[in-house]
Order: structure tokens, then C-alpha cells, then sequence
């Protein structure tokens, strides 16, 4: 019987026997994001564990002299203390030799732009939202937005473009100057998307040009895009204020080091991977690095405490609840209570309570000056009308 229906053909499902198939030695993937807080921030080298910075605190104030012979009064100027404290960051990533060997994709420069932007989201989580922040840094830029009162919630405004407005108005008013905005990703193509009455874009008349990347206002718009940024309603659209007032100390940069021999072993001591007996390498990661706010006095708050300003504002989401305010966490002075862990809510509460307490001092403080004054002035006016 004839036979036509039978060939060699490929294999239709799974791999081939005899057809090869290279491996493509470029990997698709995005590209490594940096970190938002280390290019919008101030950076200052550091050369020791700590550093301390004097901070502006209370303003001179001048006196109207009463009559020819009145008595002049005195003024006073004061600073604090801001402290920052370098702590350490690492990761080791091994990887074991005959693996190395077998890839045909060079592995190391696959894995370092990753850690590099590990290290880059960690930051921004820290010094931004305040997760995982050691306690011997300062309040984070949010946290402190939301406890000084600088913040709006998005459709206060009848847009967007008025609620970032009507937030720069308000830290104009406080004495700040807003020079630049860290935002959400997507925030360009939101603001693309306002439309005047007449359906005349708002943002970008010009159709040709990029959401992204772009500016607000006049100033730097720079959108978050190294999955730090939180979304949710305990989050915000954009922060905004003035970047040079919070300061990165880079004691020692993002460096690598390879390593062949030695133990990783885990916080009890056990061995868990020996590089020289199970014939493995190591990439070690290390940075060393400091961060602070530092808030001085501003003419058009004279008499806020140290705890109780901010130079950053922000823009919450919608369904976002009223933030409740509060005192302002700043490291002044040691001892340092960072012992190699993270913030507990104790910690938190204690830190809190305390800087509640400087602000009450501060205020107490200052109502007593004020209060002095006004005893000195009704007396000089009481001589005055005797003579």
C-alpha cells in the first residue's frame, strides 16, 4: 500500500534532539532605576561616624525704643545641634563556580547594576517614608510633611495643578522654598491628562514631548521609579520642598569586593555555605552613609520650635484620612540609640515623646520671653507717664 503521509519533521513540542537552540546572551529586562533621594538631595562627604551641624534656631529681634531716653533692649540669637550618625549597608550574593563556568551570560554584570539599584530603593525607603530608617536618623521626609501640617489631599483643588499650588502657597507662607518635586511613577501622564474647560491640555500643550522626566512649575519633577513609592492612601502623589535642606553623608561610597574563601554563616554562628569547600564566589556590597533634615528657623516662623517646622509638603491620595500632627524627631545629640536594629513602635512612641516634650519646653520658653517683654515695656510706660 502506498505510504505518503509520513516525513521527518521537528519535534512540536519541547526541545528538539537534533535542531540547536543558542541561548541569547542579552537578558530583557528594564533598566536598573537610581535612587531619588541621593539626586534630588544635598551630598556631603563625611569623615567619621558622626558629624554634627549647627542648625539657625531662634531669630534676633529688634525693639522699638520708648522716647529719647528709653532703654534699649537686647536680642538674642541661638543654634542646635542636628547630628548625623554614617550607618552601614550591605548584601553578599554568592554563586557557585561550575555555575559560573556552564552560564553563557556573564553574571556579575548582570547582578551588580541590580544591587546597585537595591541599594537605591532601601535609601529612598528610609529617608523618604521612613521604613526601615535607623533610629539615629532623623524624622523621613514624608513622616515629617504629614506631623508639621504641610500636606493636601488631591481634589481639595478644583485640579491637580492647584492642589501642588495651593501646597507651594502654603511653604511660601512658612518661610520655605520649594525647589523641586519627587513624585509617583505615572505622575507626568496624570498631569498630562488635566484639560482646561475648552479641552485644552493644561500640562503639556506641546503633544510632541515627553511626560516623564519633565519639570512643574519651573522646578524639577522627578518621578520614583525603583519600586520605593508607596501607593496607597498612607502614601502621596508627589513630596515637594526645599532638597537642600536634607543632607546625605557619604562616609564610604557603594563599593564591590569579590571573595573565593571564607564563610557566610547566619546571626547563631552556623556555617551555611563554605566559598573554598563548595567552590564558590561572593560579591560583597557595602555603603556607609548618613542622612538628616536639617530645619532652621525661618523669618516667617520665628517662633516655631525645631520639632514643629518642616521644609517639605505633600499631596495625598484620594481616600487618603487627615494625618494627625505631631512633634518632629531630630537627633541632637548622643548617646545613639541604634544597636543594629530597626525602629520598634516603641522606640517610635519614645522618640516622639520626647521631641513633644523639647517642642512644650520650646514654646514654654518662648511665651516666657514674651511675657517678660511685655512686664519690661508696661513698666518703662508707667515710669514714663509718672515723670
Amino acid at each position: 500500500m502506498p505510504t505518503y503521509g509520513t516525513h521527518i519533521t521537528r519535534t512540536t513540542s519541547g526541545s528538539d534532539p537534533l535542531v540547536p537552540e543558542p541561548l541569547a546572551t542579552s537578558i530583557i529586562q528594564e533598566a536598573p532605576k537610581s535612587s531619588a533621594a541621593l539626586s534630588l538631595m544635598r551630598r556631603v562627604p563625611l569623615s567619621a561616624k558622626t558629624q554634627r551641624m549647627p542648625v539657625l534656631d531662634v531669630l534676633p529681634v529688634a525693639y522699638w525704643v520708648g522716647g529719647d531716653v528709653g532703654m534699649k533692649q537686647t536680642a538674642n540669637q541661638a543654634w542646635k545641634n542636628v547630628v548625623m550618625v554614617v550607618e552601614e549597608l550591605a548584601c553578599i550574593v554568592p554563586i557557585p563556580e561550575a555555575y559560573m563556568d556552564d552560564a553563557d551570560v556573564p553574571i556579575w554584570s548582570e547582578v551588580q547594576p541590580r544591587i546597585t539599584e537595591a541599594v537605591g530603593a532601601l535609601i529612598d525607603s528610609a529617608v523618604l517614608w521612613g521604613v526601615n530608617k535607623p533610629v539615629t536618623w532623623g524624622e523621613a521626609v514624608f513622616t515629617g510633611a504629614t506631623k508639621s501640617g504641610h500636606w493636601t489631599i488631591e481634589g481639595t483643588g478644583v485640579d491637580l495643578g492647584q492642589d501642588f499650588s495651593n501646597l507651594g502657597l502654603a511653604m511660601a507662607q512658612s518661610g520655605y522654598t520649594l525647589n523641586g518635586f519627587a513624585a509617583m511613577p505615572g505622575l507626568g501622564w496624570k498631569l498630562t491628562g488635566l484639560r482646561s474647560a475648552q479641552g485644552v491640555p493644561i500640562y503639556q500643550p506641546d503633544m510632541t514631548g515627553s511626560p516623564t522626566g519633565r519639570g512643574l512649575y519651573g522646578y524639577p519633577l522627578s518621578e520614583v521609579q525603583n519600586g520605593s513609592w508607596n501607593f496607597s492612601t498612607s502614601g502621596a502623589l508627589m513630596l515637594g520642598g526645599d532638597w537642600s535642606k536634607s543632607i546625605i553623608g557619604i562616609r564610604n561610597d557603594i563599593s564591590f569586593k569579590m571573595f573565593t574563601e571564607g564563610v557566610i554563616s547566619d546571626d547563631s554562628g552556623k556555617v551555611i555555605l563554605n566559598l573554598m569547600q563548595q567552590d564558590s564566589v561572593a560579591m560583597r556590597m557595602t555603603m556607609r552613609l548618613a542622612y538628616a533634615t536639617v530645619n532652621p528657623v525661618t523669618i516667617m516662623q520665628p517662633a516655631s520650635g525645631i520639632t514643629a517646622r518642616w521644609p517639605f509638603a505633600a499631596v495625598l491620595p484620594v481616600g487618603a484620612s487627615a494625618p494627625a500632627g505631631g512633634a518632629i524627631s531630630v537627633i541632637q545629640a548622643p548617646p545613639y540609640p541604634y544597636t543594629g536594629a530597626f525602629m520598634t513602635s516603641e522606640q517610635a512612641e519614645a522618640v516622639e515623646a520626647a521631641a513633644a516634650e523639647e517642642a512644650k519646653a520650646v514654646e514654654e520658653g518662648t511665651a516666657a520671653e514674651e511675657s517678660s517683654a511685655r512686664e519690661a515695656e508696661h513698666a518703662r510706660r508707667s515710669a514714663r507717664k509718672s515723670e
